[in-house]
């Protein structure tokens, strides 16, 4: 009697286990992935937000340039994920560039009468 009221509950945690598992399979080999095909001159992502491009590479860290002149050295696990131009980008050069900005003739901070 107690077999068949735990016995759904048995197969409803396996099935969650076993399905998180997957999951989390997944996003390790696509981490892996990445950092196999990482070459020098691409741009990335760290984990920590900053933005660079890659000047070394080797077992377990890269050199990344972060503004000119200044490279740092940082762990493969820090890279988050590739930075790809978009082709857009590329087309906007070649034809007419349209401002999307806004003009302004009055300051925020002048003070109007009435």
């Amino acid at each position: 009697m107690d077999l068949v009221v735990f016995l759904p509950l048995l197969i409803i945690m396996g099935a969650f286990m076993f399905f998180a598992s997957r999951r989390q399979k997944k996003a390790m080999q696509a981490t892996i992935d990445l950092h196999n095909s990482l070459e020098i001159g691409d741009r990335i992502h760290t984990t920590s937000g900053l933005q660079g491009t890659i000047k070394g590479i080797g077992d377990d860290y890269i050199d990344l340039e972060i503004a000119p002149g200044v490279v740092t050295t940082w762990m493969k696990l820090a890279v988050r994920d590739r930075i790809v131009d978009d082709v857009e980008d590329d087309d906007d050069l070649d034809g007419d560039v349209e401002s999307s900005g806004v003009e302004l003739t009055k300051s925020p901070n002048e003070k109007t009468d009435g």
